[in-house]
């Protein structure tokens, strides 16, 4: 029985996707629930599984390509699993032999089709590697020696210098050019970053804080912590929920813009950037308000590792009040995050430095970060930025107000 691989209903709002990589080809055969292939939209990946046990028979769709909801990707001919024994047996049969002719040498080389593929992998003669199997046969182990002896020759130190042509010329370095085309998820990034700038009054203020009760106290429990709740106490969830406490206090910050309409928030999901290989994501911990530090770090876990993985979800992208952005992590001292739409306003954290501060009339060090508020300037001021920093600087530099509420 035949079975058509379909794209499968796309998020909403979201019209194509792009075929990034099939794990499978045609005649592999396939394990139900198994991911064939990637399909990359604006923001996640979709993984589309194989809904049953058989092989692909055909591919329909090749890497590269727009598809629509409904497409049909590969063709899959449902029968029994390999079974893994069976498989095993197979592999350690003895390869069929083929007899390659060189076309520069009038002898005979003898070769697997795996040794074969790894010859076409990396565009090589059989007649450039010396067999030592029986009666001269190449074997997989000559050619991964010779790939790794030309490898170390290319960067062995005490090569010979280039040689120069001509008397006094000089060797002139090749310079090169690559152009390659955003992805979709990059390509929607610079689209969205470039909206808010044009769109939203930005405006950024600053302040700093002294950790230095925060780093004490997560240094007295973060071994009974991490042993009673299997998570770590991090510095993201000190300054997620002090920034809860500050948006109590000032709504607007955690309002958005719609038309000529403030939409006042009476929840906090807050968007914690997380930087992965395909670029910034922005995952949404939905009632931080309601949270323990345990719970959130956790959640925060999970979510960044969705995300690096590519498997995050469409709804666990949006709906956020409110974001923070940690460019901290990368030793950045100071910067201007830009808004993430349809918010009003992000704290940027940095990275925290020992500097000497005037602390009750003596000079000493403190652990000091740097924060950032950008906030759009059309429906908040700055009276009350500066005092969302305000706040958010006395919670964490006496944490126990965090417990208090005050």
């Amino acid at each position: 029985m035949s079975i058509e691989i379909k794209v499968p209903p796309l998020p909403e709002s979201v019209a194509d996707a792009t075929l990034v990589a099939w794990h499978k080809h045609a005649g592999d055969a396939v394990s139900r629930d198994e991911n064939l292939v990637d399909l990359e939209t604006d923001k996640v990946v979709l993984e589309v599984p194989a809904p049953a046990d058989g092989s692909i028979s055909a591919i329909k769709i090749e890497e590269g390509a727009t598809v629509t909801a409904g497409v049909v990707l590969a063709i899959l001919d449902e029968g029994d699993a390999p079974v893994a024994d069976q498989v095993v047996e197979n592999a350690k049969a003895e390869p069929a032999e083929v007899v390659v002719e060189s076309a520069d040498i009038s002898k005979t080389i003898k070769t697997s089709p795996a040794v074969r593929r790894l010859l076409e992998e990396h565009d090589l003669d059989a007649t450039m590697v010396t067999g030592t199997g029986k009666d001269g046969r190449l074997t997989k182990a000559d050619v991964l020696s010779f790939l790794k002896s030309d490898e170390s020759s290319n960067t062995a130190p005490g090569d010979p210098a280039p040689e120069i042509i001509g008397e006094g010329a000089a060797v002139m370095l090749e310079r090169n050019e690559q152009r390659v085309p955003m992805t979709r998820l990059r390509a929607r990034i610079a689209e969205r970053l470039v909206e808010a700038q044009q769109t939203a009054a930005m405006l950024t203020t600053f302040n700093e804080v002294d950790l230095t009760e925060v780093m004490a106290l997560r240094k007295r429990y973060r071994e009974s912590f991490e042993k009673q709740h299997g998570v770590r106490l991090g510095f993201m969830s000190f300054f997620a929920k002090a920034s809860v406490e500050a948006l109590k206090r000032f709504p607007v910050v955690n309002a958005s813009v719609e038309g000529t309409d403030v939409i006042y928030h009476n929840y906090y999901d807050i968007g914690i950037a997380v930087s992965t290989e395909r670029g910034l994501m922005v995952p949404v911990l939905r009632d931080v308000d309601q949270m323990s530090f345990a719970q959130f770090e956790r959640d925060l876990g999970e979510l960044a590792l969705k995300a690096q993985d590519g498997k995050i979800g469409m709804e666990e992208l949006t709906g956020g009040t409110f974001s923070i952005t940690n460019g901290g992590v990368f030793g950045s001292m100071m910067s201007t995050p830009i808004l993430n739409q349809p918010q009003s306003a992000i704290l940027g954290m940095h990275a925290i430095q020992q500097r000497p501060m005037a602390v009750d009339g003596e000079i000493m060090l403190r652990p000091m970060m740097y924060l950032a508020l950008t906030y759009d300037h059309r429906i908040i001021d700055g009276k009350d930025s500066v005092q969302f920093l305000v706040t958010l600087k006395e919670q964490l530099e006496d944490p126990s107000r965090l417990l208090l509420q005050v």
